[in-house]
């Protein structure tokens, strides 16, 4: 939580002293309190809290078409991901209210060019609906997905701006590079704005700023010079369904392990269960008949949690359950995500 404060200087004294208000007091109740002065892209800003999520890049009407491009939706996990992402993170708060009534239990439902976090009485009533104030809502869900997917993917704090240039880099991470608008690659390289010209003798040939970053990212690919272009790595780990395999057939078979080193590793990229910050271990369930003396549950039995929230699980596995919500919830929402992106196909 970031916010700005006013402070009361008593200059005879030398004390400075804050008002924070009853909005803010847990933000010095809870711990230390970093203070530091206020940025530029700031001054604006009302005294108060600040939005954790504020981002300028959300605002930027050229990078709107590339928030909203089909190829970076896919990128970031397709729609079924941006469901997943409001359930999650959508503050339990319902974004449209359609009537006085309300059910307590929220759902998405899909709007052009994204979807809506609703309650489940709203939901009913404005399926198959499609207004413009609704397609404003869908987008802003979608702009601040893609946002909040690359900041993930590139390990950086929530309350953290992205800047141009690290979007450029997620773009180019993710392979979508030629979905960036000439005038945002030319920002993000620091070249020139591009020139309106009227007569021929002005036109002078210049290469496009989308094709060099797609240039150099062809290049980072390619791996060493020479080397012949690496392959794209698809975090896919596929599943063999086999209704009459041997062992069911015996009477006292011989369980084997589920052991997959590549869903460990994409587990390891996803939001820790607890608090949403990059994860640091794919935690294999224990308790509930798993993870005995000798023993370790199957890999497909695994939650991403950072190292504070897997140190507390293991310090005492009750009282986490009782805090957070238990493991087998934990592990079916990490399913149905990994199910929904491809990941396990």
């Amino acid at each position: 939580m970031r916010a700005l404060l006013k402070p009361v200087i008593a200059r005879e004294l030398g004390v400075v002293l804050l008002k924070p208000g009853s909005e803010l007091m847990p933000m010095f109740i809870s711990g230390r309190v970093l203070v530091e002065s206020q940025p530029d892209n700031m001054t604006s800003f009302e005294t108060g809290r600040v939005p954790d999520l504020r981002q300028p890049l959300a605002v930027n009407p050229a990078l709107r078409s590339f928030f909203l491009h089909e190829k970076v939706i896919t990128a970031a996990g397709g729609l079924n991901g941006l469901e997943y992402w409001l359930l999650r993170h959508g503050g339990g708060i319902f974004q449209y209210q359609h009537s006085d009534y309300h059910y307590h239990e929220l759902t998405t439902m899909r709007h052009e060019p994204g979807a809506i976090l609703l309650c489940g009485h709203c939901d009913n009533r404005l399926r198959e609906q499609f207004t413009e104030r609704l397609a404003d809502l869908a987008r802003q869900n979608v702009i601040d997905w893609v946002l909040d997917i690359a900041r993930v993917a590139l390990a950086l704090d929530k309350a953290r701006e992205l800047s141009l240039a690290e979007l450029c880099w997620w773009a180019v991470r993710v392979g979508v590079t030629d979905a960036l608008p000439e005038s945002v690659a030319r920002e993000a390289l620091r070249l020139p704005a591009a020139k309106e010209t009227y007569r021929e003798s002005e036109i002078v040939p210049a290469v496009p700023a989308t094709s060099i970053i797609a240039a150099k990212s062809l290049v980072l690919s390619a791996g060493p010079a020479g080397a012949p272009p690496a392959p794209a790595i698809k975090p896919i780990v596929g599943v063999l369904v086999d209704p009459e395999s041997p062992q069911t057939l015996m009477k006292r078979p011989k369980r084997t392990r589920w052991d997959k080193p590549k869903y460990l590793a994409w587990v390891k990229t996803q939001p820790c269960e607890c608090c949403g910050r990059q994860s640091d271990d794919p935690h294999h369930l224990i308790g509930w008949g798993q993870g005995g003396m000798g023993t370790k549950a199957h890999d497909s039995l695994v939650i991403p949690l950072c190292r504070q929230h897997h140190t507390e699980l293991h310090n005492d596995p009750v009282k986490f359950e009782r805090k957070h919500g238990t493991q087998p919830e934990m592990i079916i929402r990490v399913l149905d995500r990994a199910f929904a992106l491809g990941v396990l196909a």
